[in-house]
């Protein structure tokens, strides 16, 4: 059925208007509910209970009486479309058994209500909201005052929105929801095409109206008057054909066809006009005749039709024959022209002012939020498909970026650029690698701080041969009292001999000082490396370094003087490479951006059509940066064979061959110095290790000499006493049991008080007197536990001797821990330039003297990260 309204205006504003289909009711909630508890959980329907209640609510507003304000209306029905793109993606409605079967819908015809249609799918469902939406907006449409401009102008976006409706139902349900058995003609494809054909020619009509209200030329007028007669003209045409050929009230055939008839006949009265202005009367009488002609003919079926618009065909008829008799008689008495007839004429112009709405982005139920926690395998895995798709497409154009930074890279390194443009400008800097390495000697003191660190070897070479010589003393001193009183008291003195205890310590004694001997030999070598290339490592005193580079200067003589144009051209080029790479740089962040807001996930979930076809059209969201970048390769190659070309020019004017090898040679100067200077700090870091390692051994000797010397004293002291009470003619019942004096290390008892004992070991004066009192042990031993070598052995003397001293500089400590008597710290020194400086002696567990002479932080071998890449 179809409404009608009218108002004054220019021809006619009889207009139709749709009305809704009508439905039974139905419950959604339950089944819906019921479907999630028994596929998800009970706890996931109490989570949606509100999305179902919504869902509940939106359909028992569809099946009411309509609302008096069609605006309101149509939220409802855009609300509820929504709703069941979101169910229909969740909820599989049919009749199979795993399936939810217990809902069917039920829809009447629009145009006769008798017929209904029966479905358990949502699609009948989904096209019939749509049919209700366009039908609402048409009622819209009709609603505002078409008697003003501004009326006009919103009846036509409703119409147009009304055909935007029409055409959705046509193209993505109409097809659906007449695969069951059960359909109604209203829903078809045809029935569908016809009404959005219709809601244009009502949507043109307005225009046409608010044309001839503004005062447009004729001929403005006639082209779109002709757009109206050819979309009702379309539509008519459907009518006319099956399935809709019996379907429609004669009213509404009448209608249309009397409006085709009607604006085909306004055309040829406008058209009329502008050819009578441009004196081309045969024309216009033959346009006037054909629509004369046509209203003639559709008086014939008018039965039905509204009385106005039959008004307005006879008022037009009026107007038509008017002119058709003035052009006439202009003809026979002034142009006398042939006058064509109606068929041999060319169609007259039209031009379309309107098109139906695009209502995807109206319908789009991508962003709404029902049932969001309810996602499908199939949506699952066709969003990992997509998103390996979108990976494809972002891996592959972000390695086309990073080769073609490579690339350029490459060849600027390959034309020594920007390098040979800074050195012009004195701006030139090493390679970052060679750089670091300067920079890293330098901070440690550089070349200039080699003498330094070499005398440190000679101040703790110094403090070890003190140390010796001390040690030395200390058996001397002991062995030169033992003579003495062995002399005085001839075979009374019957201790062992001083030379025959300490053989273990003096051979002892005598490697260190063969070690001290070899590391001073090293130690000179060391020297005369550093002065013999000290020309060669004064490169690296240069601060900065780059100030020993060589510079590139401007040509002495020039024929052109287009130094500075070529300086400036390659600097142009330079900086537009540059441009590009930034650009490439902005393109990856793009492309990462694009991605990480690249959710489809819920236009998945609403999509009822092919996901390759969704997929095809989200993917070319990409195609414009994918475009840009490849713009911005062939730039880039384009602009560096460019730079090539000025490159050469540039090399050629300014003798780029010369510097470069200068260049180079300085390089290799550099390196040089570097492995030169490396390879003495290694050698000196080497020395001190040694002869810190070797401080703590002569120490630890130092400290067993001075053991032994006391216990001697002791001895010594005691058997002074024996010896003068043998003169004196005491004699004593233990001394015939134990015989003429023990041996030393064996106990024996002395009358005397340990208060006496004490206060005497205090008076004997030894170099360590915080060193706790030297026991014995138990057992019998001769030379510390080494068997008594014989009586005869010479005592060896010091192979490396140094004037006496008074003390050394750097006082032992208080403590000491002894080494073993048997531990062996007599290695050989080190060797030439790059063995071990000192094979020093494993560090044992405990507590060790601080040595009277400690290395600086920066030359430790274990602390510099440098010397040891």
């Amino acid at each position: 059925m179809a409404a009608a309204s009218s108002s004054s205006a220019t021809v006619t504003n009889i207009m139709l208007a749709i009305y809704e289909k009508k439905t039974n009711s139905i419950d959604l909630y339950r089944p819906l509910r019921q479907y999630i508890c028994f596929t998800y959980s009970e706890r996931e329907a109490v989570n949606l209970e509100d999305d179902l209640s919504t869902v509940k609510t939106l359909r028992s507003d569809i099946e009411r009486v309509p609302d008096p304000a069609p605006t309101t209306r149509r939220d409802l029905l855009i609300s509820y479309f929504k709703a069941l793109c979101l169910i229909e993606t969740r909820f599989p409605i049919s009749p199979d058994r795993d399936h939810i079967n217990s809902i069917q819908f039920t829809w009447f015809d629009a145009f006769k209500q008798k017929q209904k249609a029966v479905q358990q799918n949502i699609h009948l469902e989904k096209a019939a909201i749509l049919f209700n939406l366009g039908a609402v907006y048409s009622q819209i449409g009709l609603s505002y005052d078409r008697a003003t401009v501004e009326g006009r102008r919103q009846a036509s976006h409703a119409f147009i929105a009304a055909a935007g409706s029409f055409a959705f139902l046509r193209d993505n349900a109409s097809t659906k929801a007449s695969m069951g058995n059960s359909t109604t003609v209203d829903l078809s494809v045809e029935c569908a095409g016809m009404l959005e054909r219709l809601m244009l020619a009502q949507a043109q009509e307005c225009v046409f109206e608010n044309t001839i209200a503004k005062g447009s030329t004729p001929g403005v007028c006639a082209k779109i008057s002709r757009q109206v007669g050819l979309y009702y003209e379309e539509a008519l045409a459907a009518l006319n054909a099956a399935p809709l050929k019996d379907h429609f009230e004669k009213a509404w055939i009448a209608h249309v066809q009397l409006k085709a008839a009607l604006f085909y006949a306004e055309a040829c009265y406008r058209y009329g006009l502008e050819l009578h202005e441009k004196e081309e009367i045969a024309e216009e009488i033959a346009r006037l005749r054909s629509g004369v002609s046509t209203l003639t003919e559709a008086k014939k079926s008018s039965k039905g039709a509204p009385a106005q618009l039959l008004d307005a065909i006879s008022k037009l008829e009026v107007y038509l024959n008017r002119n058709l008799e003035r052009a006439m008689k202009e003809n026979d008495r002034v142009y006398l022209m042939r006058v064509p007839s109606p068929s041999s004429l060319p169609p007259l112009p039209a031009f379309s002012m309107v098109k139906s709405m695009q209502m995807n982005d109206v319908l789009d139920a991508s962003k709404e939020k029902m049932f969001a926690s309810l996602v499908p395998d199939s949506s699952a895995k066709a969003l990992s498909r997509y998103t390996e798709m979108v990976d494809d497409v972002i891996r592959t154009q972000a390695e086309k970026l990073q080769q073609g930074s490579e690339l350029t890279r490459v060849r600027l390194k390959e034309m020594d650029l920007p390098d040979s443009i800074l050195a012009l400008e004195g701006n030139f800097s090493l390679p970052e690698d060679l750089k670091n390495e300067v920079e890293k000697v330098q901070a440690s003191g550089g070349p200039a701080g080699l003498e330094a660190e070499l005398q440190q070897l000679r101040d703790l070479r110094r403090v070890n041969q003190e140390l010796l010589v001390q040690t030395e003393e200390l058996l001397q001193k002991e062995a030169a009292e033992d003579a003495q009183f062995r002399s005085q008291f001839g075979t009374r003195w019957t201790r062992p001999q001083s030379s025959t205890l300490t053989k273990t310590l003096q051979e002892r004694l005598n490697k260190f000082a063969a070690n001290l001997k070899q590391a001073g030999e090293s130690d000179v070598r060391i020297e005369r490396s550093v002065r013999e290339h000290s020309s060669l490592m004064s490169i690296l005193n240069h601060r900065p370094i780059e100030a020993a580079l060589p510079s590139l200067s401007r040509p002495i003589m020039s024929l052109d003087a287009n130094e500075d144009a070529i300086v400036g051209a390659l600097k142009q080029s330079l900086r537009q490479l540059e441009t590009l790479g930034a650009q490439r740089a902005g393109l990856e962040d793009m492309l990462k951006e694009m991605k990480r807001k690249d959710d489809i996930l819920p236009k998945l979930m609403t999509s009822t059509g092919s996901y390759e076809d969704l997929f095809r059209k989200e993917i070319a969201k990409y195609d414009h940066i994918c475009e840009e970048i490849a713009q911005n390769i062939e730039a880039q190659e384009q602009l560096l064979m460019q730079i090539q070309v000025q490159n050469e020019q540039f090399g050629a004017v300014f003798n780029l061959e010369d510097y470069k090898a200068s260049r180079e040679k300085c390089y290799k100067q550099i390196q040089a110095a570097l492995a030169k200077c490396k390879e003495i700090k290694e050698n000196i870091n080497e020395g001190l290790k040694f002869y810190v390692t070797l401080q703590d051994a002569i120490n630890n000797i130092k400290q067993q000499c001075s053991d032994f010397v006391m216990t001697r004293n002791i001895q010594c002291r005691e058997m002074m006493e024996d010896v003068q009470r043998q003169m004196a003619g005491f004699n004593f019942q233990d001394r015939e049991s134990t015989g003429p004096y023990p041996s030393v290390g064996q106990p024996r008892q002395n009358p005397r008080s340990s208060t006496q004992q004490l206060t005497e070991s205090q008076s004997i004066s030894h170099p360590s007197p915080q060193t706790p009192y030297y026991r014995p042990p138990e057992q019998p031993m001769h030379g510390y536990g080494h068997p008594p070598p014989p009586y005869t052995a010479p005592q060896q003397p010091s192979p490396y001797h140094v004037p006496p001293s008074t003390g050394a500089p750097y006082p032992p400590p208080h403590a000491q821990q002894h080494a073993p008597v048997g531990h062996e710290y007599g290695q050989p020194a080190y060797p030439g330039w790059r063995g071990p400086y000192y094979n020093a002696p494993a560090e044992q567990s405990g507590s060790h003297p601080r040595p009277p002479y400690t290395i600086p932080n920066p030359y430790h071998p274990h602390q510099s990260g440098y010397y040891k890449q």
